[in-house]
């Protein structure tokens, strides 16, 4: 290659190596431009470049908001230096990860005109707000939320006399109906639930985060033994049986069909206590199969002739289990949702709990569990070293 600059994108190749431009902020807020260099490959000068792009933007936000009048500083500008310098240091990480959601994927997006900070009024917030709330149940909520704690520290600063929020259409909060156990609960659901024929069930609920009808539409041949996984790819629902000329659902059947979404189709790591549990289950299996009964379909959760149960049964034994416990009535969908908590807790992106769970999108996620979250009282390790009964007989 010649000593010539051969320019690709945002990097340029010269004399022996790959460089990019740089913008440096000085004191008085100018910018001096210069170039980077010495990287071997176009790849490393261009992720280079972005870093110090983004190195830029911050720092230039900080002198924005340190010297400059407020009315030099603009909404947007404003809005990510609060959040990554203001509100991200005195909030949890979880907290953070769902703000950082509702507003570089909500509410930026929707900024079709930037303003300065001192204009902002009611009737545009509120035809942000409108677009942000087409979103989801939650979205114009949660919006509305995020854009009142910013306003209100940027009237504590003095950037702005008043915070216009406050006089914004108002936004119904979606409020989850699921019951969410401690730590201390959860352990003693699976103390008793590890004597129960229901406990490898209630475990792909709670270690996994499948459906109700994705755990009876598991086979065996789903399972890889030496991988330790688990392909999701199909789901057992009811079909209800209508007479001709009649209204009424004379029974309930149940059937195989597709998972729930094209994303529901997915393969899931499964821990070993999981993996001891499905071993235990296909020797109970093997035992029924020497009934001439039986009829042979591969199911993981199968009554004693190898059907599969009904989809009442596995929610009906679990309220049993839990009145006998002592514990609050909650269902499998709730330890689905349990499981999404936890990862919440942990710091796991929502789009990596989006696949976990088989979402259809991030904003499903969101909408679902953006409020499942108690700092007061958190679950703070994995259920693999905390959760698991010591008893040997589990």
């Amino acid at each position: 290659m010649s000593n010539d600059k051969q320019k690709s994108g945002v990097a340029f190749f010269e004399g022996s190596s790959w460089y990019h431009r740089v913008k440096l902020l000085q004191e008085d807020g100018s910018v001096k431009y210069s170039k980077r260099g010495g990287f071997a490959s176009e790849k490393e000068a261009e992720k280079s470049y972005h870093l110090h792009e983004e190195e830029f933007k911050k720092a230039y936000r900080a002198f924005l908001m340190k010297n400059k009048s407020v009315s030099e500083v603009g909404f947007q500008d404003y809005l990510i230096y609060w959040f990554e310098e203001v509100y991200s240091k005195r909030i949890e990480a979880t907290t953070r990860m769902v703000g950082a959601y509702v507003l570089y994927d909500l509410i930026i997006p929707h900024i079709e005109q930037d303003i300065k900070l001192k204009y902002l009024n009611v009737e545009y917030l509120d035809a942000l707000l409108l677009q942000v709330s087409g979103i989801s149940k939650s979205s114009g909520n949660k919006g509305r939320e995020l854009l009142n704690a910013a306003l209100k520290d940027a009237v504590i600063q003095g950037k702005i006399r008043n915070n216009p929020v406050s006089n914004t259409r108002a936004y119904p909060r979606a409020v989850p109906s699921v019951t969410i156990l401690g730590k201390e609960k959860l352990k003693v659901l699976l103390k008793a639930a590890c004597g129960s024929e229901w406990y490898l069930e209630i475990m792909f609920a709670l270690f996994c985060g499948l459906r109700k009808g994705e755990i009876l539409g598991l086979k065996f041949g789903d399972i890889n033994m030496a991988n330790e996984t688990v392909y999701i790819q199909r789901q057992i629902t009811s079909n209800p049986v209508i007479p001709k000329g009649q209204s009424k659902i004379e029974e309930y059947k149940v059937e195989e069909k597709a998972p729930k979404t094209e994303n529901s189709i997915r393969i899931l790591k499964l821990p070993s206590v999981l993996m001891h549990e499905i071993n235990k289950r296909a020797e109970w299996v093997q035992k029924c199969k020497e009934n001439k009964d039986f009829l042979d379909y591969d199911y993981i959760s199968c009554q004693k002739n190898g059907l599969p149960h009904s989809l009442s049964a596995m929610n009906n034994a679990l309220t049993r289990l839990c009145k006998r416990n002592g514990l609050p009535h909650i269902s499998i969908h709730c330890l689905r949702h349990q499981y999404a908590t936890i990862l919440l807790e942990q710091g796991v992106p929502l789009v990596k709990i989006s696949a976990l769970l088989g979402h259809s999108s991030v904003t499903t996620t969101f909408e679902y569990y953006c409020d499942q979250m108690d700092e007061n009282d958190k679950i703070i390790s994995f259920m693999n070293s905390n959760f698991i009964p010591e008893e040997e007989s589990c």
